[in-house]
């Protein structure tokens, strides 16, 4: 007896047809559409820091990276649930919550990096050669080391 495999279908199909997938696919959609619902309220720079957590029961969560945002956030509160009625999604809207929380990815660690020119780097050697302290000299001439081939 030959196996003879299932044909594959599109992950999109899975996420529409199958059950379990089905209503976790309907709530991301939904979660999207109010997203950009608040998105086009929000000021530009506001995009990023803010995102829809749930909509339930007349309360809207909304998360936030940091507490500036919130802060800022928070004093605009009545003028967005003003304009989040005027939409048919939000027609039943009591109050808005903001909850901080950080974005789980971790930025890169910016440490001290040295990136020096050639010109600054011979800049620095020639002020090394006229030193007389020689703990001072030898350090100028790390730093000088550091230079980097810049075109």
């Amino acid at each position: 007896m030959a196996f003879r495999p299932l044909n594959a279908r599109a992950p999109a199909v899975l996420l529409r047809e199958a059950k379990p997938l089905k209503a976790i696919f309907r709530h991301a959609e939904r979660l999207g559409h109010l997203q950009r619902l608040l998105e086009s309220q929000l000021q530009p720079a506001a995009r990023e820091h803010c995102h829809v957590a749930s909509w339930r029961e007349g309360c809207l969560l909304l998360i936030v990276t940091d507490g500036h945002w919130a802060t800022r956030l928070r004093y605009q509160q009545k003028r967005l649930h003003r304009q989040m009625l005027a939409f048919d999604e939000f027609a039943n809207l009591t109050r808005i919550v903001f909850k901080v929380q950080p974005p789980t990815v971790q930025s890169k660690t910016v440490g001290h990096t040295i990136d020096l020119s050639t010109v600054a780097a011979e800049n620095i050697q020639a002020t090394a050669q006229g030193i007389a302290d020689p703990k001072l000299r030898a350090a100028l001439e790390r730093l000088a080391g550091h230079a980097r081939n810049k075109p």
